[in-house]
Parts: C-alpha cells; structure tokens; sequence
C-alpha cells in the first residue's frame, strides 16, 4: 500500500513520501498562482483552478488568496462561494455539497497529530530526511451549508445539509441539519425556522 492510499484511508503515514511531497508542492505553487493572477483575469484563474481543484461542478468560485494543501482531494458541488483566505488542508478526502458558502478566513484541518509529545517528534530516517507520524480523518459538508467566517472544522467532521456554523467557531464534532450551531467547540444552538427568513426581516424592506 502505497503513503497516499494510507492517507487516504486515515491510517498513520509519512508525509515525507516522495509523491506527496511532489503533489503538496504542485498544490502550493498552483495556490499561489491562482491568488496572484488579478481576478478579472478570469480564464487564467479557471485554468488554474481545473488543476488546482479537479473536482469542482459549474458555478462554484473563490476568492482568492487560497490555500490547499493537495486540491486533488477536494470536491466541491455547484454553485459554491469561499471567500477571502480560504485553507483546505485535504490530507483525507474534502467534500463540500451543493450551494455551500464560506465566509472569510475559514481552514478546513483534516490532518490529526498525536496527542503524546513523544509520539509528534520528527523522526529521521537513514537517508536524514526527517518525518513525522501523522493520519487524517474526512471532512463532509453537506447541501447548503453557510459557513461564516474564521470558522475552522476539524477533521472527522460531518456539517448536515442546510445548517449554518457561527463566525469564528471551531467544529470539532458533527453538526446535525438544519441547525444554527456556533462556540469553541462549536455546539447546536437551535433550529432554523421559517421565523430565520430573510423576507420576516421588516427593517431591510422599510421604503
């Protein structure tokens, strides 16, 4: 089995393997392309991003600057938006659903170090590289999703369809649909109601 299927499947690995480091640094360098190409510069930014991001349907754009750690692990649906300093470290598959907003600042962490300290010591090997032990877990955001800004959703996360996540909140388990959850770590507040439409908000309609 190769490093990247054990990443993949969320078992340990070594990031130091030759193909991930050759993919994290193409991710890298597209991610840095796609943030210095002017935003009217729209064919450049697509095809950059076709790289980038394979995996990603009609209508979804983002503002740059970015960030992905690999790219070719996420996927986003139709008609999605991330606004400024989006980071996606997908080190374990990132799913994003269909009509998913991000706000700005907002990380997405799959990547999972140990807890004990002299487990997360870099280690060498014969040829002194160094290394360190490491796995990932997925991260799943359903249809619909509004995800304010410098919100960071740990990996492991699944987010339901339609909820939306307080600004500056940390996800460290899984949200439920239909929700508005926020707080560190973030925590279900309520549901959303018919009684949350934008069109029961008097004052933005006063003539």
């Amino acid at each position: 089995m190769t490093e990247q299927e054990k990443m993949l499947k969320g078992m340990i690995y070594d990031p130091s393997d030759e193909e991930l480091v050759r993919k994290r640094l193409k991710a890298h360098r597209l991610s840095k392309a796609f943030s210095d190409t002017p935003e009217e510069d729209e064919k450049t930014r697509a095809e950059i991003l076709a790289q980038l991001v394979p995996n990603m349907r009609e209508g979804t754009a983002l503002n740059s600057p970015i960030a992905f750690d690999y790219g070719i692990f996420t996927s986003f649906g139709t008609n999605c938006f991330a606004n400024f300093n989006f980071t996606v470290l997908d080190c374990c598959p990132v799913t994003i659903g269909n009509d998913v907003f991000f706000g700005p600042n907002c990380s997405l962490y799959t990547p999972i170090h140990p807890l004990i300290a002299e487990e997360r010591k870099l280690r060498r090997k014969a040829d002194g590289t160094l290394y360190d032990l490491e796995y990932a877990a997925p991260i799943n955001i359903e249809d619909g999703c509004w995800i304010a800004g410098g919100v960071t959703i740990c990996g492991g996360v699944t987010i339901g369809k339609g909820s939306v996540i307080g600004a500056g909140s940390v996800v460290t388990r899984d949200i439920p649909s239909g929700v508005f959850a926020a707080g560190n770590p973030c925590r279900v507040i309520r549901n959303i109601t018919e009684n949350d439409s934008i069109y029961k908000k008097s004052f933005l309609f006063e003539t």
